[in-house]
């Protein structure tokens, strides 16, 4: 028992700078992910595709990055690591890390233009590093005599699981980007340092247990491609519910990280040496996964954070019992790069699915429900009893099979041959009742299984959506989101995920004329807009960041110029070719469109070529950052004049944005004021609004504001500085909801 310290601390002497090395090269690779996207926010905007362009980018890069290092393993281990010290050498003229100077095209196709951009900002650095992780394992494997490497991708997730989630806690609040430009190119030197002491650590000759050890079994097709398939199903359901939560619950870029970084954490617990939380957590995965896979199909608004935690939930669950197989089917060490590479290539597929053929095949985000029922497919299965495994595989299985089918067919018809179906919530109770029953009795027999978690995923809410798909013009999906139209009892109401982005009133040309929701004569900018004669004569100059339903243009008036800046083709298409909407056919016919990112197009305009600019660009809640920093402020008064005025549509659910504002008035020279509309009951047509108006001359301001006690000062929040294209950070602003 003496010998037992010193043997453990030379055992920990001896794995610790193989550790070390793969920690600190995932920390780096998951750190740069969102790093690079904040980066990337004053070209790209912040709509959740973007984040998902990105990570296809990052997935490609990782199975490039896994290929080399499988490539280089006929190499002796040295001569292996010293390759690998010139790659790492060769990225390194990358330095220091940030995007290269492009902007985006006009008429680009932002699918293909934003891989291009982060491939050739980030792509030698990023596919350097990702091979290290792989190599380092093999590495320890041949330095230890042959212990196995395995549990050492453990700790690599770990690592890259604390960088994910670093980087909105601690960096981004702390640091602007070029200062986290210049402390990742710092930790890019010390990993190569590391590597490099790796190196020397191995043998100049392969030892005797390695060649050995190469005589294990090579895996056949059907092995790999059941590798593949595993890493397919959670890499694109990590994807598919960044997609959900950000279109239909909670649309923060702050929460993309979040299936990022379970997904990562899921590794980790898939494939540590201890194995009781894995194997606890795949045994109740075909639970968790029947009885909340219906429940977040419902999605019940109300609630938006229940339902972020149980897509979180879902998709950890599922990783962890899905990597947890693989682990369980894993080869031998010297089979490793190629795992490995069957693991990313299973990675990229899912990405590839769900960031580039999904968006196109489907107008809703069905590759969602598709990716939970292939996890209920694909997780290990046991029976919960011993009496309901008796059942399905003795001579009544038919019978408890006709019951499961019975069951279902009841529900069925209920839904769809009655008026109210399954809406009401004693009904959803019986209904969620009857499923779990049938579908934890099912839990063993696959088919069975498949049967009620397909039912629960379209009786809970996949019926509305494939209503809606069937319905023409009802839905549409581009790269920007998902847009739904829904007729209501006079009137028409364009959703973006869970947003209202504009009402219609319908009946008559008159209704159909009146401007409503945020944009109601009532509002902040329904005020400025009836101001225009007063403020600048009949031929006032008129801009409007972010189309909608085109509801503003209501207010348009004979001599006065307007122009709209829309960055979605397809919000175009709804607003003014379908015919579903008439705002613009009946107030504005032939009205100038930009078509692109609002900020290039701005820049691009003449100085005092506007009188008045409203700024009303939202994707879903999500807040165009690069529309709200200095940098962009600057634009907006050039291009407004001194006498201009400018009004900032800051309602949110889930960002207080007025301090923001407040800053950038402070910092560069604005007067403001703000408007906050509470509408009456009698005003059915009219949503609550805050609107900010800000000019560089105060009087004008106060000619707009006279009058009106409501128009208040801007509450600012000491310490907070205006945000930048440097530095800004979600943190200190989100509400409680």
């Amino acid at each position: 028992m003496a010998e037992a310290g010193p043997a453990r601390a030379g055992w920990w002497i001896g794995r610790a700078p193989f550790v070390v090395t793969i920690l600190t090269g995932s920390f780096l690779l998951f750190l740069v992910q969102p790093m690079v996207a904040r980066m990337a926010l004053p070209r790209l905007g912040g709509a959740p595709a973007v984040w998902n362009s990105a990570m296809l980018v990052y997935q490609a890069l990782l199975l490039g990055g896994y290929a080399y290092a499988h490539a280089i393993g006929r190499l002796r281990p040295r001569h292996q690591g010293l390759v690998h010290l010139g790659v790492l050498l060769m990225a390194a003229l990358w330095l220091p890390i940030g995007l290269m100077n492009a902007q985006l095209p006009a008429g680009a196709q932002p699918a293909l233009w934003v891989p291009w951009l982060l491939v050739g900002s980030i792509g030698p650095l990023f596919f350097a590093v990702s091979a290290q992780a792989p190599l380092v394992q093999r590495w320890f494997s041949v330095a230890s005599g042959g212990q196995d490497p395995y549990a050492l991708y453990a700790a690599s997730n770990l690592g890259s699981f604390a960088g994910l989630i670093a980087y909105p806690l601690i960096v981004e609040p702390a640091l602007p980007v070029h200062a986290q430009s210049l402390l990742w190119s710092g930790g890019y030197v010390l990993l190569a340092v590391l590597v490099l002491v790796c190196i020397t650590m191995l043998p100049r000759r392969e030892p005797l247990v390695t060649v050995a050890s190469r005589a294990s079994i090579a895996p056949d097709r059907r092995q790999v491609a059941h590798w593949i398939v595993l890493a397919l199903v959670p890499s694109g359901l990590m994807l598919a519910t960044s997609t959900y939560i950000t279109t239909d619950i909670v649309a923060m870029p702050l929460l993309w990280v979040l299936p990022l970084g379970l997904y990562l954490l899921s590794f980790t617990v898939a494939f540590a040496e201890r194995r009781d939380v894995a194997d606890f957590i795949t045994r109740v995965a075909p639970i968790t996964i029947l009885l909340f896979g219906g429940i977040i199909m419902g999605g019940y608004q109300q609630r938006p954070v229940v339902n972020l935690m149980i897509a979180l939930m879902l998709l950890f669950v599922a990783s962890v019992a899905l990597h947890t197989l693989m682990y369980r089917r894993r080869p031998a060490p010297d089979r490793l790069t190629g795992f490995y590479l069957a693991m990313s290539t299973g990675g990229a597929l899912g990405g590839v699915f769900a960031g580039l053929i999904a968006p196109v095949v489907f107008d809703w985000t069905y590759e969602f429900p598709l990716l939970i029922l292939a996890a209920g497919m694909l997780v290990p299965q046991i029976y919960l009893l011993a009496s309901l495994r008796n059942l399905w595989l003795g001579p009544h299985r038919r019978y408890a099979l006709a019951a499961v089918i019975a069951a279902l067919a009841l529900l069925f018809a209920i839904a769809f041959a009655t008026p109210d179906g399954l809406s009401g919530n004693s009904a959803q109770g019986l209904l969620f009742l009857v499923i779990a029953a049938a579908g934890l009795a099912a839990i063993g027999t696959k088919p069975a299984y498949l049967a009620v978690l397909a039912s629960a995923l379209i009786l809970f809410g996949g019926y509305r959506s494939l209503a809606l798909s069937i319905e023409p013009g009802a839905r549409v999906r581009s790269y920007f989101g998902v847009y739904t139209v829904r007729d209501g009892t006079g009137l028409r109401e364009l959703d973006h995920g869970t947003t209202v982005h504009g009402i219609q009133l319908r009946g008559s040309v008159e209704r159909e004329r009146t401007p409503t929701t945020y944009y109601a004569p009532g509002s902040g900018v329904g005020q400025a807009m009836l101001a225009l004669p007063r403020l600048y004569g009949p031929h006032a100059r008129v801009g409007v960041v972010g189309l909608g339903t085109g509801t503003l243009s209501c207010y348009a008036r004979a001599g006065q110029d307007w122009r709209f800046y829309e960055i979605d083709p397809a919000v175009i298409h709804i607003a003014r070719d379908t015919g579903q909407f008439t705002y613009l056919s009946r107030c504005l016919p032939n009205p100038v469109i930009r078509l692109g990112d609002a900020r290039i197009s701005l820049e691009n305009e003449p100085s005092n070529s506007l009188d008045l600019l409203a700024l009303d660009a939202f994707s879903s809640d999500a807040v165009p950052m690069h529309l709200m920093t200095r940098e962009a402020f600057v634009t907006y008064a050039r291009v407004l004049g001194p006498r201009g005025l400018l009004l900032v549509h800051i309602s949110n659910r889930f960002l207080d944005l007025e301090p923001v504002v407040a800053a950038v008035a402070r910092e560069d020279g604005w007067h403001a004021a703000q408007f906050h509309h509470r509408p009456s009951a009698l005003q059915a047509d009219a949503s609550t609004s805050v609107w900010i108006a800000l000019s560089r001359d105060p009087a004008l301001l106060a000619a707009f504001t006279a009058g009106d006690p409501d128009w208040t000062a801007l509450r600012t929040r000491p310490g907070l500085a205006a945000w930048t294209d440097d530095y800004s950070s979600f943190l200190p602003l989100l509400k409680d909801f």
